[in-house]
């Protein structure tokens, strides 16, 4: 029997803190060098190195200040804040290396899709086809604030204008330029044929863009697709539009309902369950043997911002635990944040519902996924089980200091999973699609952005 692959991705953010708060402070730590650009250069060639799929880089456009009402906590402890824009380490990345993919996050309710659609189709250009978009709609009512709106956006319509914004987005980068629009012809002085680029006359609820893309098609024309949200609108938006999908669960069982519940919705869009790949969080604590690992990861739990963890928490699920006491237990509420990451929260453990302490555990060295600790091969066995018994794809594999976890994992457990044929020994496509499904640079003929392929809109005169 042929054993599944696990897709690899790392997960960072260009900023201090992360999804370990309080853990910048630890000596060996070095996300401060964040503003560095020996520091991604540096890490995307460790990635490169243990054969990972994809950096997968966080962003948020707001402070946390939900926890007792203020931004201060999250600003003292670092928590995701200063924050600097993911796309401009791309390239830094992307010049050394070959095969590395990037997936950048950006907002569909804060950008508007035209310069937003460039933005990508240059950086699929510079990168030879390794650009993947992180598709948000944007959870912090700060953010919404400081872009000029008046609160948050209510969280299901967060996904009717993400639903438009894809089909701008689509329009202008499969529909606008035919694929032999440009000749670059130096005898007849031609560069591109005007009959084969075609404004795409969009005008809908929120978006109106009447013109052509502004950049010639790129070689994965699309970004690979990948999408976080779990919710039952975000299930639905991703089973239609998502190529990859990131997930965090706390536990086995927790992640098995969630997969579960998007290859349903997967397929009822239409699609094979297999053409969405389900990636979880994942920090693994990983020593020579299980003693050393141990006190490596007792050694980290010094280091746990309690604020910290708070500050985020407050931030993606919309709750102050800050007139809470430790021994409380939550529960869950609807709100307008994250509503799968306070679900989660609520079934930390399978036996007894979640208490502030243990949200504040979880998060200290874990943020919205799991943290694993062991040897290299107790990390791959329990890898091996999340895909067999939880039916996930792969991991995002996060930090608890960087880059050592990186490192760490690159040396001593992907050697491990590649023995195990879980883990490629090299690479085997180009582009960031090719490579993950080894199915060409396109997405597949029948997923929605090719069905804007139908001629829509004129030629530019």
């Amino acid at each position: 029997m042929t054993k599944r692959r696990i897709y690899l991705n790392a997960f960072d953010m260009n900023t201090p803190g992360h999804q370990a708060p309080g853990l910048w402070q630890h000596p060996d730590d070095q996300s401060h060098r964040y503003k560095d650009s020996e520091y991604w250069v540096n890490l995307a060639k460790t990635l490169e190195k243990g054969r990972f799929d994809a950096i997968f880089i966080a962003d948020v456009l707001g402070t946390y200040d939900v926890y007792e009402g203020s931004r201060d906590a999250a600003v003292r402890h670092g928590i995701q804040s200063p924050v600097n824009d993911p796309f401009l380490i791309v390239p830094l990345m992307s010049a050394v290396t070959k095969h590395l993919g990037f997936g950048v996050t950006s907002s569909v309710t804060h950008e508007h899709p035209y310069t937003f659609a460039r933005k990508m189709s240059t950086l699929d250009h510079l990168t030879n086809g390794r650009v993947g978009w992180n598709i948000v709609t944007s959870y912090l009512k700060s953010a919404a604030i400081n872009m000029g709106l008046e609160g948050q956006i209510k969280h299901d319509e967060r996904y009717e204008i993400a639903d438009e914004y894809l089909e701008v987005c689509y329009k202008l980068w499969e529909a606008s330029w035919e694929d032999d629009a440009v000749r670059a012809d130096k005898k007849h002085g031609i560069y591109s044929d005007p009959n084969k680029v075609h404004n795409i006359n969009h005008e809908g609820k929120y978006f109106k863009v009447p013109g052509a893309h502004l950049s010639e098609p790129s070689p994965q024309r699309t970004p690979v697709l990948y999408q976080a949200g779990a919710s039952p609108k975000g299930r639905v938006f991703a089973a239609n539009n998502a190529e990859l999908v990131f997930i965090g669960a706390p536990n086995i069982t927790l992640a098995k309902k969630t997969v579960t519940k998007l290859r349903t919705e997967v397929e009822n869009a239409g699609r094979k369950k297999e053409e969405v790949k389900i990636i979880s969080m994942l920090i693994p604590i990983v020593g020579k043997t299980e003693e050393e690992a141990k006190a490596k990861f007792a050694d980290y739990q010094q280091y746990i911002s309690t604020e910290g963890a708070l500050a985020l928490f407050g931030g993606w699920t919309g709750i102050d635990l800050s007139g809470y006491t430790k021994d409380q237990e939550i529960q869950f509420i609807e709100n307008d944040a994250i509503r799968s990451a306070l679900e989660n929260f609520t079934k930390i453990h399978d036996d007894r519902p979640s208490t502030v302490e243990d949200v504040i555990q979880a998060i200290g060295i874990g943020g919205i996924g799991r943290a694993i600790v062991g040897t290299p091969e107790q990390i791959a066995d329990e890898m091996e089980k999340w895909v067999d018994v939880a039916g996930v794809d792969g991991f995002n594999i996060a930090y608890a200091i960087t880059p050592g976890t990186f490192e760490d994992f690159v040396e001593y457990v992907v050697p491990v999973l590649q023995e195990r044929g879980r883990v490629p020994k090299e690479y085997t496509g180009v582009t960031l699609r090719d490579n993950l499904y080894a199915k060409g640079d396109y997405l597949p003929a029948h997923h929605p952005a090719k069905k804007v392929k139908s001629g829509e809109g004129s030629p530019v005169s």
